[in-house]
């Protein structure tokens, strides 16, 4: 059947090429740039901050030279209720939308070899880590019934736009530490990612004549890519004093291969149907600084900086990636990361808390947008797509000599502007971007754009020992 078209007319001052994806860019720098950073419990109260302090597996989540604090073997298991709740306004309507996701967040184990020479290294430790984290967000967006669209045989209003990703991300660690005269630690570690993304890219449009309503697929959406990637790090800790230590930690980018397939629509030659393509991404290098005081056994502070030194670039097989990489060389900020976190202890018990900050990695950006009046204006916005987030932690354990057991708590917010809708329907498939049901198109140049209040609610608990 031939399908229908349905234009927004106007002059396009879209802020990325028409080939180019939300969907696409913010997962290549909200997933696949990021590091999963669940750890033990004792770790995920800190704010992920153990730069130079270490001690445990989860050392090679920031730093393999913490494995070499370590003076004992250890091995822990770490559950996670993984909480998140989206709020999306637009037009002084919003909906809500929480999901809870309970799994494996972490595995962790340090084997401790002590070294029987009269030199002055003491320890050469092995360590091994499983990071997991839910990729799972579910971005819904209100319509409006001022926006109204004309079919050839009936009229529509907006009804709604939903982003819609399932998922996972997961970080392997092998690691080396060595200790050198209980002075100077030296580490490093080999990372192997895997992640799981299905996204979904929908709109919505319910007819005045009957009420019925009418959902549309963008271009080459619904999406899935499964994908694998590497890297290496190397790190240093060194004690100034009895009191206070610096660390210095270096990632390498990661390698990654992402195989997607997915659904494509009014092709001239295939019509409807599913195509596959695979592409080659690197992420940013990452350097780490630390610093930490420990006043005694009873209590310990640890703040660590994270800095992006280069910026996400996609192997040029087509003008797709060739775009993309325009992008981000033009809006992409180094990401940034600051930590701190602390753990006091009285006896057996365990108190720790922390707090970290992620900066926003993109600049400001410009697009054409339509306003739930149905007027149209061209408004820049510092925080679109994705923008910089705060988490806040605290947690509590108790060790029971051989074993403990370790509980925390983690609020993370975000607040963001959501750009959807845009589409254009150009006949060509490597850049349309229109929106299809099972009988018309919808075509537009402008977003829509609305405001994201992301808030994450995380609980881990870690049972673990020690030997």
């Amino acid at each position: 059947m031939l399908k229908k078209s349905l234009v927004l007319m106007s002059v396009s001052a879209a802020f990325f090429a028409q080939a180019q994806d939300v969907s696409i860019l913010r997962n290549t720098v909200d997933v696949y740039s990021s590091t999963p950073m669940v750890g033990s419990s004792k770790f995920n109260a800190m704010a992920g901050a153990n730069g130079a302090l270490g001690g445990d597996a989860s050392s090679l989540l920031t730093n393999p030279a913490g494995l070499g604090v370590a003076i004992s073997g250890e091995v822990s298991g770490t559950v996670s209720i993984a909480g998140n709740k989206n709020k999306s306004s637009w037009g002084g309507t919003s909906i809500d939308y929480s999901k809870t996701n309970t799994d494996l967040g972490n595995i962790g184990g340090v084997i401790a070899f002590p070294l029987m020479t009269e030199s002055g290294w003491k320890f050469i430790n092995i360590g091994i880590n499983f990071s997991n984290q839910s990729l799972d967000n579910y971005v819904e967006s209100p319509g409006s019934s001022n926006v109204i669209k004309d079919f050839t045989d009936k009229s529509a209003s907006f009804a709604g736009h939903a982003y819609n990703r399932y998922g996972n991300l997961s970080k392997t660690s092998f690691g080396v530490g060595a200790n050198y005269n209980h002075n100077l630690y030296i580490g490093a570690g080999f990372n192997f990612f895997n992640a799981s993304i299905d996204q979904y890219d929908t709109a919505a449009f319910q007819s005045l004549d009957n009420g019925s309503m009418e959902y549309f697929d963008r271009q080459n959406t619904p999406m899935f890519e499964r994908s694998s990637g590497f890297s290496a790090s190397l790190g240093m800790i060194g004690k100034l004093s009895p009191n206070f230590r610096i660390g210095g930690a270096i990632e390498t980018p990661t390698f990654w291969r992402i195989d997607r397939s997915y659904s494509f629509y009014n092709d001239p030659d295939y019509g409807d149907g599913t195509g596959a393509e695979s592409r080659d991404l690197t992420t940013p290098l990452k350097a780490t600084v630390s610093a930490a005081f420990v006043a005694s056994k009873n209590f310990s502070l640890n703040v660590d900086y994270t800095l992006g030194l280069t910026r996400p670039k996609y192997k040029v097989v087509t003008g797709a990636e060739s775009e993309l990489n325009s992008f981000f060389k033009d809006n992409y900020k180094n990401l940034s990361e600051v930590r701190v976190g602390a753990e006091y202890r009285v006896k057996q018990f365990r108190l720790r808390g922390g707090y970290s900050y992620t900066s926003n990695p993109f600049d400001a950006l410009t697009v054409s947008q339509v306003n739930p009046d149905a007027s149209t204006t061209d408004k820049s916005y510092s925080d679109m797509m994705l923008n910089n987030r705060n988490l806040a932690s605290f947690g509590l354990g108790y060790d029971f000599k051989s074993f403990y057991i370790d509980a925390s708590y983690q609020y993370v917010t975000s607040t963001y502007s959501n750009p959807f809708l845009r589409g254009i329907e150009t006949g060509n498939p490597s850049t349309d971007t229109a929106y299809y049901s099972d009988t018309r198109i919808m075509s537009s140049d402008y977003f829509a754009v609305s405001e994201v209040k992301n808030s994450r609610n995380n609980f881990f608990i870690t049972f673990g020992w020690k030997f």
